[in-house]
C-alpha cells in the first residue's frame, strides 16, 4: 500500500507536519551556488571553449565551437523528422496558446489635459533566452509555452538553450512554431552564463526564463542584475481541494500525475475523511499499472499528505499558505469560493480541468511559481517578455500647480538642488 501520510487539523502536531509541507524548496544553496560560480566564470573568461568542454564533460556530447548554436534552416530541418500526428498534436497546442497570450499583451497608454500629459509606454524585449531541459524527456510544451509568449511580446530575437545529447524532433518543431530564432546546444549552469555574458557565437541576451535543476536555476539567480529572470523554478506541486461526493478516482489521478514529476508534492485537503479513504484505496489501484512507479511513491510517501480539515473554508487557508503551484478546486460550484483564493499559480476548476490539459493545451502558461512563491510571483506571460517607460510631459499651468509641493518636498528631504530646479522655472513664469 502508499503510505500517503494523513493529517488532520485537529491534530496536536497539525502545524510541525504541515509546516514541513511548506518547506518544499530546495535545501542548502551554498555548495551548489560555489560550484555554479565557478562554471559561469570559466565561461565569462573562455566562451566557447568552456561550453564545448562542458559539452563533453557534463552532457557526453563531442561538438566543435562552429556547432555550438543552430540557426533556423537547422530548426527547421529539424521539425521536419517529427511525425505528422505529433506535428498536429504541436500545432493544435501552439495555436491555443498563441490565441490566449494574444488577449493579454499589455498596451501603451497616454492621458492628456490642460496641464499634463502622462502615459506609459510598453515596449518588448530585444532578445530573450528560453531554458528548456530536454535531457532526458523532450519539454516541448515547455518550449511552445515561454517562446510563444515572447514571440507575442513582439522579440525579435529568440534564442532557446537546449541540453542532451541529441534535440528531439519535437524540440525542433516547436522552437520552429513558436518563432525561434537560434538553438544552443547546452545546458545546465553554462548555458545560463553564455546567455547572460554572451560568447563568440552565443549572443547575450536580456532576460533568461524556464525551468531545470538546482545548478540551473542557482545559475539563475547569480546571473541577476547583469540581465533579468524569471522566479527560481522548483519541483513541481499540486494542491487539490475537493468536496465530499468528488471523484476519487479523477482525485488520485491527478495526485499521481503530479508526482510523476522528480521530486514533486502532492496534497489533498478535504474535509470528507470517507474521501480519503477512497482516494487512497485508489492510489493504490492505479499506481500499479502507471510508468515512474518507485518515483511516485516516493514523492507520495516523502513530501505529500492527504489533510483532513474542519470545513471547505479551512482548506482554502490552508492553500492560501501552502501557495501552490497548481490549484485543483473539485467543487461542484467553485465560483463563489475564487475570492478565497490568495496565492496560487494557476486554478484549475472542476472534475474535468485536470493540470495536464494546462500541461499542454489549455492556453495559459504552465512555468508557474513553486516553492510557495505564488505568494508573489505569477505565472509567465507576454508581460514577462516587455518593459514599462512612463512618460511625463508638464505644462505652464501644470507646474505652477503641482510645483510648489515638489519644492516643499524636496526641501523636506534635504535635497536642495532637486527643489531649485523647480523654483527657477517658476520664477521665469512670474516674470511672463
Amino acid at each position: 500500500m502508499i503510505g500517503l501520510p494523513r493529517i488532520r487539523t485537529t491534530d496536536a502536531d497539525f502545524e510541525t507536519r504541515f509546516a514541513v509541507l511548506e518547506q518544499r524548496r530546495l535545501a542548502s544553496k551554498q555548495e551548489v551556488d560555489r560550484i555554479v560560480l565557478e562554471i559561469i566564470e570559466q565561461v565569462r573568461e573562455r566562451g566557447d571553449d568552456a561550453l564545448v568542454e562542458y559539452a563533453r564533460s557534463l552532457d557526453g556530447l563531442e561538438l566543435q565551437a562552429d556547432g555550438l548554436v543552430l540557426e533556423r534552416p537547422d530548426i527547421e530541418k529539424g521539425a521536419a523528422a517529427l511525425p505528422a500526428a505529433d506535428r498536429a498534436a504541436l500545432e493544435t497546442a501552439a495555436a491555443r496558446i498563441r490565441r490566449f497570450h494574444e488577449r493579454s499583451v499589455p498596451k501603451s497608454w497616454i492621458e492628456r489635459d490642460e496641464q499634463e500629459r502622462l502615459g506609459q509606454l510598453v515596449r518588448p524585449l530585444a532578445s530573450v533566452g528560453i531554458y528548456v531541459p530536454a535531457a532526458q524527456v523532450p519539454l516541448a510544451s515547455t518550449s511552445l509555452m515561454l517562446a510563444i509568449p515572447a514571440s507575442v511580446a513582439g522579440v525579435e530575437q529568440i534564442t532557446m538553450a537546449v541540453s542532451g545529447r541529441e534535440i528531439h524532433p519535437a524540440i525542433f518543431a516547436a522552437a520552429e512554431l513558436a518563432g525561434v530564432q537560434r538553438l544552443l546546444r547546452s545546458g545546465g549552469a553554462q548555458a545560463v552564463a553564455a546567455l547572460a555574458y554572451g560568447t563568440a557565437r552565443v549572443a547575450r541576451v536580456e532576460k533568461i526564463v524556464g525551468p531545470g535543476q538546482a545548478y540551473t536555476q542557482a545559475a539563475k539567480r547569480l546571473v541577476f542584475g547583469d540581465v533579468a529572470i524569471d522566479s527560481e523554478a522548483g519541483p513541481s506541486e499540486v494542491l487539490i481541494i475537493a468536496e465530499d461526493g468528488a471523484s476519487p478516482v479523477y482525485v488520485a489521478a491527478d495526485l499521481l500525475a503530479q508526482a510523476e514529476h522528480e521530486m514533486a508534492s502532492v496534497v489533498l485537503a478535504t474535509p470528507s475523511d470517507a474521501l480519503v479513504q477512497a482516494t487512497l484505496a485508489e492510489l493504490d489501484r492505479q499506481l500499479p499499472s502507471l510508468p515512474h512507479q518507485q518515483a511516485m511513491r516516493d514523492a507520495l510517501e516523502q513530501r505529500s499528505a492527504a489533510i483532513v480539515t474542519r470545513d471547505l473554508a479551512e482548506a482554502f487557508a490552508l492553500s492560501n499558505r501552502y501557495a501552490p503551484e497548481h490549484l485543483e478546486l473539485f467543487l461542484d460550484d467553485p465560483d463563489p469560493w475564487l475570492d478565497r483564493v490568495e496565492n496560487a499559480g494557476a486554478i484549475f476548476l472542476g472534475a474535468y480541468s485536470p493540470v495536464p490539459l494546462g500541461d499542454y493545451v489549455a492556453g495559459p502558461s504552465h512555468v508557474l511559481p513553486t516553492g510557495g512563491t505564488a505568494r508573489f510571483f505569477s505565472v509567465v506571460g507576454v508581460e514577462d517578455f516587455t518593459k514599462r517607460m512612463s512618460l511625463i510631459e508638464i505644462t505652464r499651468q501644470g507646474i505652477r500647480e503641482i510645483g510648489p509641493a515638489a519644492i516643499r518636498l524636496a526641501e523636506l528631504e534635504g535635497l536642495g538642488a532637486h527643489a531649485a530646479a523647480v523654483r527657477v522655472r517658476l520664477a521665469d513664469l512670474e516674470d511672463e
